[in-house]
C-alpha cells in the first residue's frame, strides 16, 4: 500500500511540474506575441505552451519526417534537382564521409544537387543539405567544397533549423505549429530554407563545427578559408554571401581556429577536382 502511495504521489508531481513548466512558456507567448495578434484564454495558452516545449523536445524521428516533406515540398515546386547518377554519386560521397564524422552522425544524411548556377547551399532539418552547380563549378578543389557540406552539416547536428522554427512559431503567435500541427511546420521550414538566414551566433557556431568535422574527415581545413575569401573577392557577392553574414568576421575567426597540423590535409588537388567537375558538370 505505501508503495502504491508513493506511485500515485510521484504521478501527481509530475503532472504538477510540466504544468508549471506550461504556464512558464505560455506566459513567454503571451509576453511576446505582437499585439495585434488576437488574445488567447488561460487554458488555450497553456495548450500552446505545451506545444512549444514538445518542439523543443524534437525526436530525430520527427525531425526526419518533417525534413522530409519540406524537401519533398522544395523538390517539387521550388528546385529543379539533378538527377544525374554520377553527380549524386560524387557529392553524396563527399557527404557521408563528412556526416559520418559530425557532432551528429546517428540520422541519415541526403545529399542533393540543385540544377542552378548561383553560387549557393544550405541545409533543412532532418538531414537534407543541398548545393548548387555553380557553387561546384566556383569551388578550385574538393577541400573547397566540402568545407561548404561541412558547414552545412552543422547547422543540422547544431539544430539550428529548429530553433529557428521555434522563434518563427512564437513570434508570429502559430504556437500550434511547434509540434502538432505538421502541415503549418512544414510550412514554416520552407519559408525558413528559402528566405530565413541564419543569426551570427548560428554562422559562427556552423563554422566551429563544421571546420571540426573536415579535420576529422581528413579534408584540408584551409579549403574552408580559402572557398569564403575568393568569394568575398568576387565582383558582385554571389547568393551564399547575402544568406551568411559578416565573411569577413567569420574569414578571421576561422583562420585562427584551424589547426597547423591539419590545414593540409586531402582535396587541394586543383587539377584532378577540375577534370572531375567537368566530366560531371561540363563547365
Amino acid at each position: 500500500m505505501l508503495k502504491s502511495f508513493w506511485l500515485t504521489c510521484r504521478r501527481t508531481c509530475g503532472r504538477g511540474i510540466y504544468l508549471l513548466l506550461s504556464l512558464i512558456v505560455a506566459a513567454g507567448i503571451w509576453v511576446i506575441t505582437p499585439e495585434q495578434t488576437q488574445a488567447f484564454s488561460l487554458p488555450e495558452l497553456i495548450f500552446r505552451g505545451i506545444q512549444v516545449i514538445q518542439l523543443s523536445n524534437m525526436s530525430d524521428s520527427q525531425e526526419v519526417t518533417i525534413g522530409r516533406q519540406i524537401n519533398q515540398q522544395l523538390a517539387n515546386s521550388e528546385f529543379n534537382i539533378d538527377r544525374d547518377r554520377a553527380t549524386t554519386q560524387y557529392i553524396n560521397r563527399i557527404g557521408q564521409r563528412l556526416a559520418e564524422e559530425s557532432t551528429r552522425p546517428n540520422i541519415p544524411y541526403t545529399f542533393q544537387v540543385i540544377d542552378d548556377d548561383n553560387i549557393n547551399a544550405f541545409a533543412t532539418m532532418g538531414g537534407f543539405v543541398y548545393v548548387n552547380k555553380g557553387l561546384m563549378a566556383a569551388a578550385d578543389n574538393e577541400a573547397e567544397l566540402a568545407s561548404v557540406l561541412a558547414h552545412e552539416i552543422a547547422h543540422i547536428s547544431a539544430r539550428h533549423a529548429i530553433q529557428q522554427m521555434r522563434q518563427m512559431a512564437i513570434a508570429s503567435g502559430v504556437a500550434s505549429a511547434t509540434g502538432l500541427d505538421r502541415s503549418q511546420a512544414v510550412q514554416i521550414g520552407v519559408e525558413l530554407a528559402l528566405r530565413r538566414p541564419h543569426s551570427r551566433q548560428a554562422e559562427y557556431e556552423a563554422d566551429r563545427l563544421g571546420l571540426q568535422t573536415m579535420g576529422r574527415a581528413g579534408y584540408a581545413q584551409s579549403g574552408m578559408v580559402d572557398f569564403m575569401k575568393k568569394l568575398l573577392n568576387k565582383p558582385s557577392p554571389p547568393s551564399i554571401l547575402s544568406t551568411h553574414p559578416a565573411t569577413a568576421d567569420r574569414i578571421a575567426a576561422i583562420s585562427q581556429a584551424i589547426d597547423p597540423e591539419l590545414a593540409s590535409g586531402e582535396g587541394l588537388n586543383n587539377e584532378d577536382y577540375r577534370l572531375e567537375i567537368r566530366r560531371l558538370l561540363g563547365s
